[in-house]
């Protein structure tokens, strides 16, 4: 995945869709006693890769199509302050009022998604990514594609590829492994 410079440069905020990008796009329901219990799988891999662009000073949210406390959990761990979830996927709207919020374009801001309900945001920002696994009307609406699929390392290879971009990658990872007392990927 090759991100051009100057559009790399101009980037303030990455949101990321959840299901399908930030994890393989399924979803365990069961019970636990008396509750409804939902899980998801995500990346820790991923997990390194949205902590370096939190480090190069990029805005990092999460826009779901649907509400989920495992989101809300994961969002929180990774200090990702910024979380929308809507129930009808109709996502345009609540992310251009996040932005209004927090004073940043629609040409900064990067959308990462996989399926049709990502498509008019996609369609609006400053760089579209889909991730491996996207579906078709996805991939050709998309300014890049990842290699990996959603769960699976497509967070990380794109978060790499802009601070790549940006010129910062080896920088933020000299800084990363002099902060550990042995390098991790579990973040």
């Amino acid at each position: 995945m090759k991100i051009e410079s100057e559009i790399a440069k101009r980037i303030r905020l990455v949101a990321f869709d959840v299901d399908g990008v930030m994890t393989d796009a399924g979803v365990y329901i069961g019970m636990a006693g008396e509750s409804l219990c939902e899980l998801k799988k995500f990346s820790t891999q991923d997990s390194v890769g949205l902590k370096m662009l939190q480090a190069a000073g990029i805005e990092v949210a999460l826009v779901s199509g649907r509400v989920s406390e495992a989101t809300d959990a994961r969002a929180k761990e990774l200090g990702i302050r910024e979380v929308i979830q809507v129930r009808n996927a109709l996502k345009v709207k609540p992310l251009k009022a996040m932005l209004s919020r927090l004073g940043v374009e629609l040409c900064e801001v990067v959308f990462v998604g996989d399926d049709l309900p990502d498509i008019p945001v996609m369609k609006i920002v400053g760089l579209s990514v889909g991730v491996g696994n996207s579906v078709q009307e996805v991939r050709e609406i998309a300014t890049v594609c990842t290699e990996k699929s959603g769960g699976d390392g497509a967070v990380r290879e794109f978060a790499e590829a802009l601070l790549r971009a940006r010129g910062e990658w080896d920088r933020l990872v000299e800084r990363y492994l002099s902060a550990q007392d042995e390098p991790t990927t579990d973040a």
